[in-house]
């Protein structure tokens, strides 16, 4: 059996240098949060909190094997229920500032740091609150399935450290936290993301807030890159259908051009009328088209839309690579999701489900560090050391020890892998009623038998 000390520092680990224990009782302090010295204190159920993470978010048992301190699941559930969400708000905000300003100067492009920003989901236990709460995914009857999230993350694009991880209801559009992840980012840094966030106020509120944008283009957007085109008027006519709203300005080369929206007249759903109506009447934009020749490659062509403008310092070429930078959200998101478990959370509260959230985003975070630093150490990018290679360095690691040399995984450009399943599920029938209702019925044919 371990002593209390010597179960703190294994459950520890090298998770002190960057989550020190005086600045979780700090937080407790400004916080107002008083507790008794008892086993389960808030350092030791945040440190359990974090190694459980950091564990694939393994069940209470399991982390009383890793600690070595003897406590029930209901004791520690009770202390990870004590401990206010405040706390875990701070130092998730704590991690990453830290994590970011180390970081703040590299990888930029063309002098800007950039960010890609995309909407993903994760799930959660069955309970009537996280239902009333999230919402499920349509076509699935009400006891037959999960409360499912919406998650909009921002990632740096070099570091692949996670900024934001906002949670909404399911049926969130992408855009609806959208105001909320631009908060922290200054002035000049860029945004990279997929169709679902080229909107005209989306861009409206980037410039307005000194950010640049560089999207896919919407799928409802009219583009046409004849010189001088005529446009829909806006009281559009029989003869204006099918025609851009936007007003051509300048050709800046071969499907590459300047042109002016319009202000639409209907405010979207997640912007409030005081915010859209402060928007500009007219935005000037650039549009660009490039043709996608990697062998595998679904689309054939990519529409850009963007704020940067100068054709000079930002070449249709270079735009074109920048956006191949957004599938790295999706790398990003499969690590924070698979390869750390994030997929589907434990906590059977609202507020459990937040602190959980924000757990991962530090765990996350920690394992990037790792990441970043084997990088410099190894002459690589960030993007090649391997997650799961870091990940298992930091759960085994102790305090003060020299960091190793990690897996580099190979570049492959251009690579390609079908969007299928090799793996097949079982061959039981789906769920369409309450598990209460099924084993009823279950019962009554083993009576009536």
């Amino acid at each position: 059996m371990l002593t209390i000390p010597q179960a703190l520092t294994r459950i520890k680990g090298n998770l002190t240098q960057h989550v020190p224990a005086p600045l979780i009782r700090q937080h407790c302090k400004e916080l107002g949060f008083a507790y008794r010295e008892r086993t389960l204190t808030p350092i030791v159920t945040t440190y359990l909190f974090l190694r459980q993470v950091l564990h694939g978010n393994v069940a209470a048992a399991q982390l009383r094997h890793h600690s070595g301190l003897t406590f029930t699941d209901s004791a520690y559930c009770q202390a990870r229920a004590r401990l206010p969400l405040a706390l875990f708000h701070r130092l998730r905000r704590a991690v990453t500032d830290r994590c970011l300003g180390g970081a703040a100067g590299a990888g930029r492009w063309r002098g800007h740091r950039v960010w890609l920003i995309d909407g993903s989901s994760f799930s959660m236990p069955d309970t009537p609150e996280l239902q009333e709460e999230f919402g499920q995914p349509g076509g699935q009857r009400p006891g037959c399935g999960f409360p499912t999230a919406h998650l909009l993350a921002l990632f740096d694009a070099h570091t692949g450290y996670l900024r934001h991880a906002l949670p909404a209801p399911l049926r969130t559009h992408d855009l609806a936290r959208a105001a909320v992840a631009h908060r922290g980012l200054r002035r000049g840094e860029l945004l990279v993301g997929d169709r679902a966030f080229c909107s005209y106020a989306h861009l409206a509120l980037c410039r307005q807030r000194g950010l640049h944008g560089l999207f896919r283009a919407h799928q409802r957007l009219l583009i046409d890159f004849t010189p001088r085109r005529r446009h829909a008027a806006n009281k559009p006519a029989p003869q204006d259908k099918g025609r851009p709203r936007s007003r051509w300005l300048r050709r800046l080369g071969r499907r590459d051009q300047l042109v002016e929206h319009p202000k639409p007249k209907r405010k979207p759903d997640w912007m409030s009328e005081a915010d859209y109506a402060a928007l500009p009447a007219k935005l000037t934009v650039r549009e660009v088209r490039f043709a996608v020749r990697i062998p595998g490659r679904r689309v054939r062509t990519v529409t850009l839309v963007t704020t940067l403008v100068d054709r000079w310092r930002y070449p249709a070429k270079a735009l074109a690579k920048l956006y191949e930078l957004r599938w790295q959200a999706e790398v990003d998101l499969r690590h924070l999701k698979t390869t750390l478990g994030m997929d589907v959370l434990r906590s059977r509260t609202f507020v459990g489900i937040l602190k959980e959230l924000q757990v991962f985003v530090i765990v996350y975070n920690l394992v990037r560090r790792v990441m970043v630093e084997a990088a410099r150490r190894q002459a690589v990018t960030p993007s090649r050391i391997s997650f799961a290679a870091a990940l298992a360095w930091l759960r085994s690691a102790r305090p003060g020890e020299a960091l190793p040399r990690l897996k580099v995984n190979p570049e492959r450009p251009g690579r390609a892998e079908p969007r299928v399943r090799k793996r097949r599920p079982k061959q039981y029938k789906r769920m369409s009623q309450p598990r209460a209702v099924l084993r009823q019925a279950l019962f009554n044919t083993k009576k009536a038998a």
